[in-house]
Order: C-alpha cells, then sequence, then structure tokens
C-alpha cells in the first residue's frame, strides 16, 4: 500500500488526551520517523510536552487540518492549515493542543548526520491497546519484534518485563527486568514502585 488517508491510519488512544496515528509503521518507513496526532477532543493535548535531549532529534510539524497551539520553551505559536513549526534545538520542550477536535498535526523527525532508527516508544505506544484489553501474547509480540531490532534497549527491555510479569511469565520477566537495571539503574527504583512487578517482587532476583 502507498497511499492512505490519515484517518484510515490506526487510531491509537493514549495517556495525555491524544491520538497516535502511527504512519511510519504502517508504510515501514526506514529513513525517517513520521507520525501523525490528534487530540480526543477540542483543548486536549495533540503533541505530548517534550524535549528531543535524548535522542538528539531535529522535528518539523505540519498542522494538517484544524487548528493548534504550540508552546516552544513557553512562547505560543497558533497555527493553521499548511503552517508549519520547525523545532532545531533538542533541548527545547515543546507540545501542543488541539484547537478544534477535527485537528491532526503531522511530526517528522530524525538525528542530524546518523541514520535512522525506529524510536524504541513506537513499540511501547502499540502495544498499548493489547494491554489494556490484558492481552498480553500480543503486547509481548510487539515488544520482541522491536527488540529483535534493538536487543539492548534498556526501555524496551523493561517494559517487555512489565507485560512478561502481567502475563505470568515470570521467570522470563525477572531475566529481562535484570538486564534492563544492568543497562541502565534508574530502572531499579522504578519497578520498586512499579504494580506491574506485584507478582515478582519477593522472587529470588528481583532487581534491588
Amino acid at each position: 500500500m502507498t497511499h492512505v488517508h490519515v484517518d484510515e491510519l490506526d487510531r491509537i488512544e493514549l495517556p495525555g488526551g491524544f491520538v497516535w496515528r502511527p504512519a511510519r509503521r504502517y508504510f515501514d518507513i526506514r529513513a525517517f520517523g513520521v507520525n501523525a496526532y490528534s487530540p480526543r477532543e477540542a483543548g486536549a493535548q495533540v503533541v505530548e510536552e517534550h524535549s528531543e535531549q535524548q535522542l538528539e532529534h531535529e522535528e518539523i510539524y505540519l498542522v494538517l487540518r484544524g487548528r493548534a497551539r504550540f508552546t516552544l520553551d513557553g512562547a505560543e505559536h497558533e497555527l493553521g492549515p499548511g503552517e508549519l513549526v520547525f523545532v532545531r534545538d533538542p533541548k527545547v520542550r515543546r507540545g501542543a493542543v488541539g484547537l478544534t477536535d477535527d485537528t491532526v498535526v503531522l511530526a517528522l523527525g530524525g538525528k542530524p548526520g546518523e541514520a535512522y532508527t525506529p524510536s524504541a516508544w513506537e513499540a511501547m505506544f502499540a502495544a498499548v491497546p493489547a494491554a489494556e484489553r490484558e492481552d498480553w501474547d500480543e503486547a509481548i509480540r510487539l515488544h520482541e519484534e522491536a527488540l529483535a531490532e534493538q536487543p539492548e534497549h534498556p526501555a524496551l527491555l523493561y517494559n517487555l518485563a512489565c507485560m512478561e510479569a502481567r502475563g505470568g511469565r515470570r521467570l522470563d520477566a525477572l531475566l529481562h527486568l535484570k538486564r534492563a537495571t544492568e543497562l541502565e539503574p534508574k530502572w531499579i527504583d522504578a519497578a520498586a514502585q512499579d504494580s506491574d512487578f506485584a507478582s515478582i517482587r519477593d522472587e529470588p532476583g528481583f532487581p534491588a
């Protein structure tokens, strides 16, 4: 499939009030990141507040329809259809609110000078519907698919362990959680408070 209307893309509702429409995954684009976003209702978030310090991406946003109010390090910019905003500096905090319920924003990004690698958060977002309906096998599959490309990604390993613990795969959860904390010790504190690990918290080998 080489063409699709933005409204025909999967509609994945996420915490924060915005809807993710995974364009890159739909076409399996490997050269750059591109996704569409819409608010659940007028006045709701359409682009979550974030910076790109970790990934060091440059980003450009295009309002396809409706109106959106972008906030870039506290400065507000209201954009309508056909208008773009470019954010070069990864440290800039950015986010946007959809001012109409039909707002759609297209976001494109990548790190200058490097071959593009799909972001780990895509697998986590894609797994949200499966997790909400407690289809742990599907949620696990989506994480394993992403880990096949980035096998040592600590956030993916951590989230995979969450899904495995909820799905009754205790040993797998312990092993993947252990590896996540070895790669990035901050996950030790997160695991101590995470309700997803209630079933394995007392198991020998649980990170402490």
